[in-house]
């Protein structure tokens, strides 16, 4: 396969940044689109062009740092995926592909194709987690939890904070992130003597970074390549409004 790309290049948060065109050829369609992206490079490094800058980690789908803006959309066209797993096989010979940065204010550009994602992890660190002294490891069925139960918080556990929800979102929101992992912990019962507390910091942190409200167009939930369903964000809504009544 022979592909023209369309890459965002920019130094850094301060460059103004542009588009620029590449050629990559000889494209196997077994590759992932950051192994293009690689041969690519290497073809940029033997003519002495600064190779094009983009985060990854795994490449197995698992850690989310993959975070590119594939012609429009975060992770590319092919559902419930991210931009390592995605093959070029879905792409045609010939075909343009435009690759840009997720663009939101709370991800700001580090160069190129790469944004600095610690919001998120602020906003963990704010209270995403559940504060006890576990000791040794406690037996699989030393507290019942319902079947449903469960499920729901393995369903919001899924969630790898790759931040294709924000960069979907025209208001750059970050409401279905922060929905996972408060109905990740809220679901389980060492989760629920902090939920008050959780819910409250959380959503004061997400607002304190920049990040903008919800509209429920649901791009969130399209392009989330592990599907994290929108229903979370419904559930975390009824969280802060059950904690504003305790208060």
């Amino acid at each position: 396969m022979n592909l023209t790309l369309r890459v965002w290049r920019q130094k850094n948060a301060q460059d103004k940044g542009r588009m620029e065109k590449y050629e990559a050829h000889d494209i196997s369609p077994d590759m992932s689109f950051l192994e293009m992206l690689d041969v690519v490079n290497e073809d940029l490094i033997k003519k002495g062009i600064d190779p094009i800058h983009f985060d990854h980690d795994c490449r197995e789908g698992i850690c989310g740092a993959c975070s590119l803006v594939i012609d429009g959309i975060p992770h590319g066209k092919e559902h419930a995926t991210t931009t390592c797993e995605l093959r070029m096989r879905h792409f045609k010979d010939g075909d343009t592909i435009t690759v840009e940065p997720f663009r939101a204010k709370a991800f700001p550009v580090i160069k190129d194709l790469m944004v600095d994602r610690s919001a998120l992890d602020r906003i963990i660190q704010a209270g995403g987690f559940v504060s006890v002294n576990t000791g040794g490891a406690p037996d699989a069925n030393a507290i019942p939890i319902f079947k449903d139960d469960a499920e729901t918080a393995m369903d919001a556990a899924a969630c790898i904070g790759c931040g294709a929800c924000v960069a979907a979102c025209k208001n750059a929101s970050a409401m279905l992130f922060v929905s996972a992992k408060v109905g990740h912990l809220v679901n389980l019962p060492q989760g629920k003597v902090e939920a008050r507390e959780r819910v409250g910091k959380m959503v004061a942190q997400m607002d304190a970074e920049g990040f903008g409200n919800c509209s429920n167009y649901l791009e969130c939930e399209a392009v989330c390549p592990k599907e994290i369903s929108v229903k979370f964000i419904s559930k975390m809504n009824r969280e802060r409004m059950k904690a504003a009544v305790k208060m």
